[in-house]
């Protein structure tokens, strides 16, 4: 029989490759990847990002950022400006085409989510969140 600690893993990659599964559908019928949505959305929630910046905000490792973002701004989606204060750097802006699809897409796919999550009473959903939090406070330390 497995380990739970195992088991945990294994079913923490299951349930974020559904989802991400289902986001993708939910992105494609705006004609987005996955990785184009999860870049609009950041910058739709958190303003102005610089590439680096978004690649942190969406927890990714991938070089495609770059193609990402130079995808998003041919379809008008976004903008790259020069940083005011540090002329070295480049920071990424929404345009209102940009505002408007993730505007559109961002409630039905959060409403997936929420509706994935069903299985699960409030009490048990506040007791995940205070246990992943546990775990990422304790990440990469020596127990």
């Amino acid at each position: 029989m497995a380990k739970p600690e195992l088991k945990i893993l294994i079913g923490l990659h299951r349930t974020a490759n559904a989802i991400d599964r289902k986001t993708a559908q939910i992105a494609a019928e705006y004609d987005l990847t996955l990785g184009q949505f999860a870049v609009l959305e950041a910058l739709f929630h958190k303003g102005d990002l610089t590439v680096g910046q978004v690649q942190e905000a969406i927890l990714s490792s991938s070089g495609t950022i770059p193609l990402i973002v130079g995808k998003l701004e041919q379809r008008g989606y976004l903008t790259r400006c020069q940083d005011k204060e540090d002329r070295r750097r480049w920071n990424l802006h929404l345009t209102e085409a940009g505002r408007a699809v993730i505007a559109a897409v961002y409630p039905q796919n959060e409403e997936m989510i929420i509706r994935q999550m069903d299985c699960w009473t409030e009490e048990e959903k506040n007791t995940l969140v205070t246990l992943l939090q546990r775990f990422g406070g304790t990440h990469g330390k020596n127990h």
